[in-house]
């Protein structure tokens, strides 16, 4: 009997279908020699700083080095403390069980470092000592599952990047735990988190605000002189931009009064523009955030429902490259498109195919994301949205170039240069797919070197200097994407080049977490950091822990455990060095600004003392008062925002996904009742109003 584990449910279905597992099973399908059975991503993880006998936030506990790391299931923060995962434990009992049924597994999780972390990090918790192979595809199609099998690899192929994603985990939970406990402690109220792709980010975020809230906007002022020919209209700016209104005033006139310019060069090129390679995730979610205003956390999940509905390939990929074995299937991958609605004229059409997508070697965990041929019916909005993105994309990947016509010409007056640049689209190639046209794509008229030509138009142009715009989630993406560029040390530039800060996977939770701790919100498209994120930024801009060389190093260095060539040892003694350096740092740094947003608000009880914020309640400070607003009600976090409206509006907006005991999901307002205490008001018809809320045990 062989065990398969999947990382999720549905995907262990798809695969159940394909090797005849079709009996179900509470969690797990049987059939044909085979258990197939799934995790529901990270059951195991790192225990919480209680299981090695140190209670949290606490100076004197600080840091937190264990000897050894302790693998736990799954948690979830109830009250004060944390519990088990009811879900977790019964899923996990029934891997044990289907592993203990089995002589050999194979590993079906996602193919990259998390996925291999998730399945060894069970392996290992269950004191498994079965022989296991491992499943790598990038697809879910029949043909990718069935080609998978056919080339499973022995599982201790994949030790080192094992390795590398155990060092990642537990240097993320020493550094990411310790600097979090010890700004939370120094701060003295409020909870705030730091961590390695985290606090860069914010700190990018914070950076672009202050510059450009502080950015000097300075005067200039441009010459434009208008001419026409042939019924087409130009205009020509004077080559360069005057600081002086008098020295542009002074132009305008020479060319006022001459009435005429020369043409004294012409340059006309053909100029071929490739299409742009494939989607990942990243570019695949900065460009829904550009065009629909789509949070990349959204565009993630869509892409994933679609990945698993075996519509498109695997999502989370960093790769924009496909290998050659794909290249043999793509050209009926761009017949399915045939029959769509508004690419399927280009498909048919589509006939020679671009192959500069094809590469082996620029081929990471993945391959770029593409469509897999399946009919795509019954999608919501967003899916189409997503689903036609990638499909048009795919087109374009594989399209001939497009062929530019870019003529530059070159005017004399009295000594004043004046330059326009003509750009027409002569074959439109991949723009073809979407009709896309460029912004500064300008007919030009037919001049000839040495043309003398009236000037029927002249002014000049007061413009204003101003700032790089605030960051939003597409640009900020790019910013992670691109992180490291101007580092010194070339072999960590290299790590960053190829990697950025955060993986493709992971980028969208870092930007959800800087809006859950509320260090920034959106306005409309732009991200604005909080008065709490810039007080953390202030204390933090110029510590390692806020700098991309970090993770520049780490990348580089996490590549060479998988390479082989560094031992997870060396690394993780370098990463408890560099944590108990942090952790003395922000214990010692003196914070000038309180960094809760709202500090010390006036308590509506007792009206004397002042409700501060801490990791698990806010409290009067007013000896006697007694108010006290538990953070965690029925399995939800409140947010500072929350217990802030709580206190001073005596009510919160509504609140989604509060847990009630049988394990279900409810919608409710917070309110304070007449003794003080925090009960629910449900929308009306519901439920009745102001229950009792206790913290939960």
């Amino acid at each position: 009997m062989k065990a398969i584990l999947a990382e999720k449910p549905s995907v262990a279905r798809e695969i159940a279908r394909i090797v005849g597992a079709d009996k179900v099973q509470p969690g797990y399908l049987e059939g044909n020699g085979y258990l197939v059975t799934w995790a529901l991503g990270h059951l195991i993880g790192l225990a919480m700083p209680e299981e090695y006998g140190c209670e949290s936030f606490r100076k004197e506990n600080l840091p937190i080095l264990p000897a050894e790391f302790i693998l736990t299931p799954r948690q979830v923060k109830t009250g004060r403390s944390y519990e088990f995962d009811k879900g977790a434990l019964k899923q996990l009992n029934v891997i044990e069980s289907v592993f203990n049924r089995c002589n050999h597994i194979i590993v079906a999780t996602d193919a990259g470092r998390e996925g291999e972390l998730i399945f060894r990090y069970i392996y290992n918790y269950l004191g498994c000592k079965k022989t296991f192979s491992r499943l790598w595809i990038s697809s879910l199609t029949d043909t990718a599952i069935r080609e998978g099998f056919n080339n499973l690899k022995d599982g201790h192929q994949y030790d080192k990047l094992y390795r590398a994603a155990k060092a990642r985990s537990e240097s993320d939970w020493l550094v990411g735990i310790n600097a979090t406990q010890a700004i939370t402690v120094n701060a003295g109220g409020g909870l705030f988190s730091l961590g390695r792709v985290q606090t860069p980010t914010l700190a990018m975020v914070c950076k672009r605000f202050l510059e450009n809230k502080n950015f000097v906007s300075t005067p200039y002022w441009v010459v434009e002189v208008e001419l026409e020919k042939g019924g087409i209209a130009a205009k020509v700016p004077v080559s360069i931009q005057f600081d002086d209104e008098t020295k542009a005033k002074q132009v305008f006139q020479i060319i006022k009064d001459s009435g005429q310019l020369t043409v004294t060069s012409i340059e006309t090129k053909l100029r071929e523009e490739k299409p742009p390679l494939l989607y990942d995730l990243t570019t695949l979610q900065k460009e829904a955030n550009n065009k629909w205003g789509l949070p990349a956390a959204k565009t993630l999940s869509v892409a994933q429902k679609l990945y698993e509905d075996k519509l498109i390939t695997y999502p989370r990929t960093g790769s924009r490259y496909i290998p050659e074995d794909i290249w043999n299937e793509i050209p009926l991958v761009v017949k399915s498109l045939h029959a769509h609605s508004s690419l399927g004229a280009y498909a048919k059409a589509l006939t020679v195919l671009n192959k500069q997508c094809v590469n082996d070697q620029k081929i990471t965990d993945h391959h770029a994301l593409l469509i897999t041929g399946n009919a795509a019916k019954g999608l919501d909005k967003e899916e189409q949205l997503i689903y036609d993105a990638i499909a048009g994309r795919m087109l374009e990947a594989f399209s001939p170039c497009c062929l530019k016509e870019v003529s530059t010409v070159v005017f004399n007056c009295n000594g004043i240069e004046l330059k326009v640049v003509g750009t027409v689209i002569k074959v439109k190639g991949w723009r073809a797919v979407l009709n896309t046209v460029e912004k500064d794509e300008t007919s030009l008229p037919d001049f000839s070197d040495g043309e003398i030509v009236p000037v029927s138009g002249l002014e000049i142009v007061k413009k204003q200097t101003k700032p790089k715009p605030l960051l939003t989630e597409a640009s900020l993406l790019s910013a992670m994407e691109n992180a490291g560029k101007e580092l010194e040390n070339e072999e960590y530039r290299k790590s960053l080049s190829d990697v950025g800060i955060g993986t493709p996977a992971t980028r969208a939770a870092v930007i959800e977490t800087l809006f859950d701790r509320e260090y920034m919100i959106r306005q409309g498209k732009s991200l604005v950091p909080t008065e709490k994120g810039l007080a953390v930024y202030d204390i933090v801009r110029d510590m390692k822990i806020a700098n991309v060389e970090m993770t520049g190093i780490w990348e580089h260095d996490l590549a060479r455990i998988e390479q082989g060539s560094l031992d997870a040892g060396t690394f993780l003694r370098g990463i408890r060095q560099y944590t108990t350096q942090i952790t003395e740092e922000l214990l010692l740094c003196k914070i000038g600004t309180v960094i809760n947003d709202t500090p010390g608000i006036a308590c509506p009880k007792c009206r004397t003392g002042k409700v501060f914020f801490y990791s698990e309640v806010a409290k009067c400070n007013h000896t006697g008062c007694g108010l006290t607003i538990f953070r965690s009600v029925c399995g939800k976090s409140l947010t500072d925002m929350q217990i802030s409206q709580l206190l001073t509006n005596g009510k919160t907006p509504e609140i989604k996904g509060f847990k009630n005991k049988k394990g279900g999901t409810f919608n409710a307002s917070l309110v304070l009742t007449g003794e003080f205490k925090t009960g629910f008001d449900f929308l009306p018809g519901k439920k009745s109003l102001n229950l009792p809320v206790k913290p939960c045990k």
